[in-house]
């Protein structure tokens, strides 16, 4: 940080590897007292070196691997206000999911949408995650096979994607697995952008529940 300050390079985040798996879209895997303390620390070295070396004010701390830490955020959160510090969380990964539970929630065309993405990348698995080995722990044994997903309601669809550990129909490993096949909907072009146009409304509902209530609210607000 001093080499940083002596370049007078702009910094405005810092990105630490902490403790523990930050697997895509899925909870923190780990010790939580050890992220606890690692958290801290490094928010004590930021306030140390913007006092000491002259860096930005506004520098912050990044938590940019995985998206949905949730049993972080109580920590990070509280960890924060002792600091007064500001934080940049990374949550993108998950929009793409919000919009296949909105896609399955519209059912019809939009459920079979859905269903297409997830077989797509079934049958492409292997060359979907070999990009991702270090940040998913995908059991393949655990995937509902195609003619099982096929059949499935709107409900069977939002349940298995959703990220309600309390859900017992809720799937960890396609939830990772779909995390990483944007690519399937990406090859799909305006089909898939049209089906999001169509069914803007209950995407947005979805997104909007996700990325305010589940991730901006425990971290930042009241």
């Amino acid at each position: 940080l001093y080499a940083i300050s002596l370049e007078k390079i702009p910094l405005q985040t810092i990105a630490p590897k902490f403790t523990g798996r930050f697997n895509k879209g899925v909870d923190y895997v780990g010790s939580l007292p050890q992220f606890e303390k690692e958290f801290n620390d490094d928010l004590s070295i930021l306030s140390y070196s913007i006092s000491e070396f002259g860096l930005p004010s506004n520098l912050k701390l990044s938590v940019h691997s995985g998206s949905d830490k949730f049993s972080l955020y109580p920590i990070i959160r509280s960890a924060l206000r002792r600091h007064h510090a500001g934080l940049h969380i990374k949550t993108a990964g998950t929009t793409w999911l919000e919009e296949l539970i909105g896609l399955a929630e519209a059912g019809g065309e939009a459920l079979s949408l859905a269903k297409h993405c997830y077989l797509q990348s079934l049958s492409h698995c292997d060359d979907l995650c070999a990009p991702y080995a270090t940040v998913i722990n995908i059991d393949q044994s655990q995937l509902p096979p195609a003619h099982e997903v096929q059949s499935w309601t709107c409900q069977d669809f939002t349940s298995a994607l959703r990220h309600d550990p309390a859900n017992p129909h809720y799937n960890p490993h396609l939830r990772q697995l779909l995390h990483v096949g944007y690519k399937v909907a990406a090859q799909l072009g305006t089909t898939y952008t049209d089906a999001l146009k169509s069914n803007q409304s209950i995407i947005a509902q979805n997104v909007t529940q996700n990325l305010y209530n589940r991730h901006i609210q425990p971290l930042f607000l009241d």
